[in-house]
């Protein structure tokens, strides 16, 4: 009984954060999707692509039943998932990471959460594991790049959020009051704790 519980919590939680990575890219223009918004080339399309591969291999491989999407092998990781290249659309992604979902989703209910894995690029002695590693691992993931694709559109457009009705777009004034009180906090603090000279 817990086992179905604890399934169908961390199942549930994942396809949240599905959707949340997915709704960052609504309403933006190819080159927003695509272009790169830190200095390490971070950019939202890419995060989908990433997240999209890295479900696909550990729903997939891990368990024997190989994606049905062609994969490079794991050993030939370039970074190219981290990004979209020119002869990929944002649709073909994002078709990509939803047949990646109903992949996942099918490993997910046909094992049981003891089923053993095995994760070839996990270093000894952890490459062997199980269903509920796996799914609390590509949880923590999705969350993650969840969160980093809700600060780059925050940045954006100042849309933030999990979900689209929690989008809206705060008042520029209100904003730039919120702000200007934090930065002058933040100075306050500095000048306070800088060190005494001599």
């Amino acid at each position: 009984m817990i086992d179905e519980f604890a399934k169908n919590n961390l199942h549930g939680r994942l396809r949240r954060d599905r959707e949340a990575l997915l709704w960052k890219l609504d309403g933006l223009s190819e080159y927003d999707t695509r272009r790169p918004l830190t200095v390490t080339g971070t950019n939202l399309l890419g995060l989908v692509k990433h997240v999209a591969t890295v479900e696909a291999r550990y729903f997939g491989e891990v368990f024997d039943r190989p994606s049905p999407e062609p994969l490079p092998r794991w050993q030939d990781s370039d970074g190219s998932d981290l990004w979209a290249a020119e002869d990929e659309t944002r649709d073909q992604i994002i078709g990509f990471y939803r047949r990646t979902w109903e992949h996942s989703d099918a490993t997910i209910n046909a094992l049981p959460l003891d089923a053993p894995g095995h994760v070839p690029w996990w270093s000894e002695p952890r490459p062997n594991t199980n269903l509920f590693a796996i799914l609390v691992h590509v949880l923590g993931e999705s969350n993650r790049h969840a969160g980093h694709a809700d600060i780059l559109r925050e940045g954006l457009d100042g849309r933030a959020g999990m979900r689209p009705e929690h989008g809206t777009r705060i008042d520029e004034e209100a904003r730039a009051a919120h702000c200007a009180k934090i930065e002058q906090v933040a100075r306050t603090i500095a000048k306070s704790t800088a060190p005494v000279k001599a």
